[in-house]
């Protein structure tokens, strides 16, 4: 099998890796490029033993690392000191290392041993690494939220976690009309809505006034079973928070 068939299937991963890490596609295909151009002149060789997945990035990250502190001014260049409503400004605010470690594993699905090899890095270093970029997003994450339950001891429990995260909770809502009153009085970031609020309504009803502000659907919406885990809310928070860019307010 060639080089190129052996490599093929794997480039459009690599491309989106690669776009994640240096800021824009253009950057990132350069640095493909280069890595795909040392592969075929044989200026490179791929570990003995490696997977043609794990080979190929690993050379990317030959290439890339040679360059990477000019790399690094070029994608943080502009970026303002607040906090960033874009997940790509997000991953671009992180040291070379935190973003290549939180997207092998987070995004390209690599385990810690995989991720380390490619990195020349041990397991625990990328481990590390992960949980220091992790914190960082989270500290960049932090909003104002509305809890809409009719159950106190879940709307308890949800304040609870959600305030342990770090969130302020501005207000909780049992019913559809109070929920609706107390959105637009304090305009949350995130609504933690129950769909089914018994004879008070529909949570996700009560969040339909947000079109008032952007003309469209809330988004995004992420569904949560109940009886949920600490651990499922708290991802899923996140989720919603670091890929939600929010619509800008109409005039």
């Amino acid at each position: 099998m060639s080089v190129t068939q052996l490599y093929a299937p794997h480039l459009p991963y690599l491309r989106r890796y690669a776009r994640a890490l240096a800021g824009s596609q253009s950057s990132g295909d350069s640095y493909v490029r280069a890595a795909l151009t040392a592969l075929l002149a044989g200026d490179v060789l791929v570990a003995e033993g490696a997977a043609p997945r794990v080979g190929l990035y690993k050379v990317f990250h030959a290439i890339w690392s040679s360059a990477a502190g000019q790399v690094e001014d070029e994608i943080h260049a502009g970026l303002p000191g607040k906090r960033s409503s874009d997940p790509a400004e997000r991953l671009a605010a992180l040291d070379a290392q935190k973003r290549a470690a939180l997207l092998l594993t987070a995004v390209e699905g690599f385990n810690l041993n995989d991720a380390a090899f490619i990195l020349d890095e041990t397991p625990e270093s990328v481990e590390r690494a992960i949980v220091d970029a992790q914190g960082l997003i989270d500290r960049q994450l932090i909003s104002r939220v509305l809890i809409i339950e009719d159950e106190p001891i879940i709307a308890l429990d949800l304040e609870n976690l959600v305030t342990e995260l770090g969130h302020t909770v501005v207000a909780v809502a049992s019913t559809r009309q109070e929920a609706v009153k107390k959105a637009l009085a304090e305009r949350p970031g995130l609504v933690l809505a129950d769909i089914n609020l018994g004879e008070g309504g529909s949570g996700i009803d009560a969040v339909s006034p947000e079109k008032l502000l952007t003309g469209e659907r809330p988004e995004p919406t992420y569904l949560v079973a109940k009886p949920f885990l600490p651990e499922s809310v708290q991802a899923t928070v996140g989720q919603a928070l670091f890929f939600h860019k929010p619509a800008k307010k109409v005039a």
